[in-house]
């Protein structure tokens, strides 16, 4: 799991809500050249300081892990200290509950162009990509460099040796978060049918002057890919109409006005089906600057369960009988399928798992699957009173589905032959009055 350590700012903070910094230990990519004229992706540790994350209440005093900037700054350390105060960026204090609930945080940095711009003028420009793992936001910063007259140090600033920028006089990056896309639910499983929304937004620093404003939303799966939808500026016409839309599937749509006014590129997709499962890239322009998120879309469906045969009832001592367990129009293809039996006189189930057989998968029209399970039990084997169980584990549901069938006892031969004789007289004198 990624380290992270947690300390609370000496910074006040309004409305009497608390800052927090957040440490992470991450990568700093770079691409090299690689033999044959192939490439190769380079990683170096690094560090990024969250500086002034707002709290919504105070941290317990037992979580919080002072940071101390290195005592002896060295030229190698890579050490990105990045305000985070202009750019509100949502979820962030979940950041500082990652560890608790047993959530990876994975960070990467690398370094960024801006659009038109020289890559060699300053200030310099850096990505940061911060991902929770399991559920959590999803996080794509781009960084800004802050002068050296800012960094207001009275003796010669230390140069990073590696990207050859200066240094605070306590060896970090001074940085500044100047345009961030997030989405606060980067996976989600959704049924067949259902309507949902697939989160992703953005937040500039620089809101003064009207920048032109792009979104595009992509589909990836299995090789394939297309277009979604995609908004070019100016989204919005004088009268408030959209412009320049273009949706490539049909029943999905992003609010215009949201987008520019709050920032929300959401994409709303309704009655989904198999085909709508993959990776979606939500791609937002915003002037100079371009970045996106990745969202995992997992389309789901819970089998129905059940066993052919109401209840059994062995005819003789020694025929076996057929029992039939069918799952039908799950998605996706994987499930499992479980016999156990249970006799009165026993505590426990036994599994009769190896017993059995399996059909092949069925696909149907609309991509899902069906699958049948056969399991041949034995008079001698399962007296009276046992429960046979098929027991269905898939991944869209949340607990296995159990379906049961009792043996039974057979009635008395007698009983038969008295109802079976009874029957026969009673045809005879039938028969004998229609004669007369």
């Amino acid at each position: 799991m990624l380290d992270f350590l947690v300390f609370v700012s000496l910074l006040p903070v309004a409305q009497n809500l608390q800052g927090a910094d957040v440490v992470l230990s991450c990568s700093f990519i770079e691409e090299g050249g690689g033999m044959m004229g192939g490439s190769l992706f380079t990683r170096t540790p690094a560090t990024l300081v969250l500086r002034d994350i707002v709290l919504p209440s105070d941290p317990s005093p037992e979580t919080i892990t002072p940071y101390n900037p290195p005592e002896d700054p060295k030229a190698d350390d890579l050490i990105f200290e990045v305000t985070v105060s202009s750019v509100e960026i949502p979820e962030a204090e979940s950041l500082l509950h990652a560890d608790c609930n047993d959530q990876e945080v994975t960070c990467e940095l690398s370094q960024y162009v801006p659009r038109g711009t020289d890559p060699d003028a300053l200030p310099a420009h850096f990505i940061g990509s911060v991902q929770i793992e399991g559920g959590g936001v999803g996080l794509t910063l781009v960084l800004q460099t802050i002068s050296s007259e800012k960094a207001e140090s009275s003796s010669p600033p230390l140069t990073q040796s590696k990207l050859q920028l200066p240094l605070s006089q306590w060896g970090t990056l001074l940085t500044d978060v100047v345009f961030v896309v997030f989405s606060q639910s980067p996976s989600l499983a959704v049924p067949i049918g259902s309507d949902t929304r697939l989160d992703c937004g953005y937040r500039r620093k620089d809101t003064s002057e009207e920048q032109n404003l792009g979104l595009e939303w992509r589909w990836q799966h299995r090789g394939n890919g297309r277009r979604v939808l995609e908004m070019k500026s100016p989204i919005l016409d004088t009268e408030g109409g959209t412009q320049a839309v273009h949706v490539e599937r049909e029943e999905v749509s992003v609010d215009s006005n949201l987008l520019i006014m709050e920032g929300n590129a959401s994409l709303t997709m309704k009655k989904l089906n198999v085909s709508d499962e993959g990776t979606y890239i939500c791609t937002i322009t915003s002037g100079v600057f371009q970045t996106q998120q990745i969202i995992q879309l997992h389309i789901i469906q819970p089998p129905r369960v059940f066993v052919s045969e109401e209840k059994i009832i062995f005819q003789d001592s020694e025929s076996p009988q057929k029992l039939s367990c069918h799952s039908e129009r799950y998605y996706p293809l994987d499930v499992h399928v479980e016999w156990t039996s249970q006799t009165p006189s026993e505590s426990e189930s036994i599994s009769l798992t190896e017993k059995a057989s399996l059909s092949s998968h069925r696909q149907h029209s609309d991509g899902t699957f069906s699958l049948s399970s056969f399991l041949f039990i034995h008079p001698s084997e399962h007296p009276p009173g046992t429960i046979i169980t098929c027991r269905v584990s898939h991944f869209a549901l949340k607990t296995p589905s159990d379906v049961s069938v009792t043996i039974e006892a057979p009635k008395p031969a007698s009983n038969y032959y008295w109802v079976v004789g009874t029957t026969l007289v009673l045809s005879l004198v039938f028969l004998y009055q229609a004669l007369r």
